[in-house]
């Protein structure tokens, strides 16, 4: 096959070679899309090159040296991607942080990795950054983040290139490149992933390799694609850096902006979640549903045709005939697609066998690509002409799966995660004789093809498996508790992956309620109630608090109130972290004008919702099992007389505040 663009990422020492090595073999290539002033604009290797240079000079006139970190708390956009080029050209290491990071967790950050110097977005990051200069001698500099970083630039205008250059030319593929802290969906513990250059050039020439046929195809220089996926996660930096290496024009698009870029960027390769590709087909089928009943059958019909022909494997003329019939159909979704995707990838798999046959079907070939950062690059992927629509591939090659009994995904071989930050014992416990345990429930079939289904244990990374957030406001949920074999609601152990998700299904159908609001809540004068009274006594009330304990374990669970006593079934209020749902909205596409209420109201997350009170009913018996809950975008506090000073509720006073929202569960239950 000769030399691709992947053989060569895997030859390349360190991540800015990709930059440096274009440059001076091409410097007219166009590498990166910028927006500005509302339109695209494209920018050469040459140019990009020289950008990054002038970071570069400027953070080494700052005192960065080899080994240091640099904070990064800015937000999507070109000035992101030129700043990470330009510390792993002085061969720091770079630190990132999302801007919607709450205080406290970039507080924790900052204490661990000890940064040398910080570029920080928002009054209130770089208010906290700089108070930590106090007790940290290693924090020398800490700039404001403005758009094209000239404070960052113009300390090292003075400098020559040179000083750059020799860094980049000490740097090794085993070098650190990247301490990532995932906002994790599974753990509260906030663990530093680092990743050599060698990992992530690693991880950008599988996802090469296995798209080069389809890119290949391309006329050189018109491969482009919009990389919506945050950059701070493991996701999005390895889409990116497999953009560079395949050379594939890349830009950064705005939170939440993918679909509406599209139409002006008109990307020839689509990268996205399958959360995104879900949101497509859910837009045409409403469309579809607004019109008349005629529509809706055409649209039904059509995504039957869709998945009947990627799903046979004889595409005879009887076949091209159907599906041709529906091309009306097709062309409107390739059309809000930008109208030219050549090539399709779903990062994280997660896309359903029937929605990634629609997709073939349809004419956008799209490929599920999964990765994890602990296992320092992508670990399955399909390829064109070696895919099974709602897998994500084969394992890469070099690498080798093994799935225990538990059902837990291990691996063995390729690229691996260089450690948990400042962890020996976290990152010795990764690891089981040899094997990486990635803590991803899988499947591997007799053909070598992966079918990621959950987790097992809270191994991996917030991104791995798409939309596992959870959380709604103002919103009530009814859940039908199945009877079991054993004393609790739901499934017992061991019915399968299939059966569980259809119990997920039986769940019962999303209620809209009255919004609580903003969550400002107004109490009474409280009458005196005794410490840790739950409202039932004894046994049960050690279930309860069990119950409570298993959904306050999840990040993005603050509180939980379990209403028992007095009520014909047991319910619950529940309330949120805040940045962990603005987190949400940000990695889930949700518009920035979306206030917290509205975006915690988000009827998938509801359902995500009532999947963790399905699985904490388990624990509990049918009588104390949670049939209907209210989820709140706010906490209670200490203010609003719900909290004591100690953290524990004020059960009676929040019972009296939420008594409406409480009622109406039990009405919207009889209904």
């Amino acid at each position: 096959m000769g030399e691709t663009p992947g053989s060569v990422a895997r030859e390349q020492s360190g991540l800015s070679d990709q930059i440096y090595d274009v440059a001076t073999s091409d410097a007219h290539a166009q590498v990166f899309s910028v927006f500005r002033e509302e339109r695209w604009e494209r920018l050469t290797a040459g140019e990009f090159a020289t950008e990054v240079t002038s970071l570069a000079k400027g953070l080494v006139a700052a005192g960065v040296g080899e080994g240091d970190r640099v904070l990064s708390v800015l937000p999507q956009g070109h000035d992101w991607v030129r700043l990470a080029y330009a510390v792993w050209s002085v061969r720091a290491v770079l630190v990132p942080v999302p801007v919607v990071a709450s205080s406290e967790r970039l507080a924790y950050v900052v204490r661990h990795t000890r940064p040398a110097a910080a570029v920080v977005s928002g009054e209130r990051a770089h208010r906290v950054v700089v108070g930590l200069q106090r007790e940290m001698s290693d924090l020398g500099r800490v700039w404001r983040f403005s758009e094209g970083l000239p404070e960052v630039a113009s300390l090292g205008a003075y400098m020559d290139a040179s000083a750059v250059r020799f860094r980049r030319d000490a740097v090794v593929a085993e070098d650190p490149a990247v301490v990532l802290y995932p906002m994790s969906t599974v753990s509260r513990t906030m663990r530093g992933v680092v990743l050599s250059h060698g990992a992530l050039l690693s991880a950008a020439a599988d996802v090469v390799d296995r798209l080069w046929p389809r890119l290949s195809e391309l006329p050189e220089g018109k491969a482009s694609a919009v990389v919506d996926m945050p950059l701070s996660e493991f996701s999005g930096l390895a889409m990116l850096v497999a953009c560079v290496a395949g050379r594939v024009r890349a830009g950064v698009a705005r939170p939440g902006g993918l679909r509406r870029e599209l139409l002006r960027f008109r990307p020839t390769v689509l990268v996205g979640t399958s959360g995104f590709f879900e949101r497509v087909h859910g837009a045409e089928r409403s469309t579809a549903h607004a019109t008349d009943w005629n529509s809706v059958g055409a649209f039904n019909a059509a995504v039957d045709a869709a998945v009947q022909f990627d799903q046979n494997k004889k595409k005879g003329a009887w076949a091209r005939l159907s599906r041709s019939m529906h091309d009306w159909s097709f062309a409107k979704v390739r059309e809000a697609l930008g109208g030219r995707v050549h090539v399709a990838v779903c990062w994280g798999g997660g896309l359903s066998e029937r929605l990634d046959s629609y997709f073939n079907g349809l004419g956008v070939p799209l490929m599920q690509v999964y990765g994890v950062a602990e296992a320092g690059g992508v670990v399955a992927a399909n390829a064109v002409g070696d895919r099974v629509a709602g897998s994500v591939g084969r394992v890469v090659e070099g690498r080798e799966p093994w799935v225990s009994r538990e059902g837990e995904l291990f691996l063995r071989g390729g690229a691996v995660f260089l450690g948990y930050w400042a962890d020996v014992e976290g990152t010795r416990a990764a690891f089981r004789d040899g094997w990486l345990a990635t803590g991803v429930a899988a499947e591997v079939d007799d053909e070598g093809f992966v079918r990621v289904s959950g987790r097992v244990r809270p191994q991996a990374s917030a991104l791995e498996v798409p939309g596992r957030f959870v959380a709604s406001s103002g919103v009530s949920g009814v859940v039908e508790v199945e009877g079991s074999e054993g004393s609790s609601g739901g499934p017992v152990e061991g019915r399968g992956a299939e059966e569980a998700r259809r119990a997920l299904a039986v769940l019962g159908a999303v209620a809209e309620g009255e919004g609580a609001g903003s969550g400002v809540v107004e109490s009474g004068v409280e009458e005196p109630e005794e410490e840790g009274s739950s409202g039932v006594s004894g046994e049960d009330a050690e279930l309860v608090a069990g119950f409570e304990a298993r959904l306050r374990a999840h990040p993005l669970i603050s509180q939980v109130l379990v209403i028992v006593e007095g009520r014909p079934f047991a319910s619950a209020l529940v309330t949120l972290v805040r940045d962990q749902l603005e987190y949400w909205r940000l990695v889930n596409g949700r518009p920035l004008s979306m206030a917290p209420e509205e975006v915690a109201g988000d009827r998938d997350l509801l359902r995500e919702v009532q999947g963790l009170v399905y699985e904490a009913n388990r624990s509990v018996p049918r009588h104390l099992a949670v049939r209907s809950f209210h989820v709140l975008a706010e906490e209670f506090t200490v203010q609003s007389g719900l909290v004591r000073p100690s953290g524990e509720l004020r059960r009676e006073a929040v019972l009296r505040a939420f008594s409406e929202e409480i009622d109406g569960l039990y009405r919207v239950r009889r209904e």
